[in-house]
């Protein structure tokens, strides 16, 4: 293997955390993955 291959590989993961966590600071969230369930109108 390239010498430094972990340490690059750790820096490329530093970076990508980095990334997340500024989107995560702005408020950018994912939606959520189900559809809110209608009230039942029955009741």
């Amino acid at each position: 293997m390239a010498d430094n291959y972990l340490e690059n590989h750790y820096e490329d993961y530093l970076k990508r955390k980095a990334a997340w966590e500024k989107s995560r600071k702005h408020g950018i969230k994912p939606r959520p993955s189900t559809p809110e369930q209608p009230d039942d109108e029955a009741l």
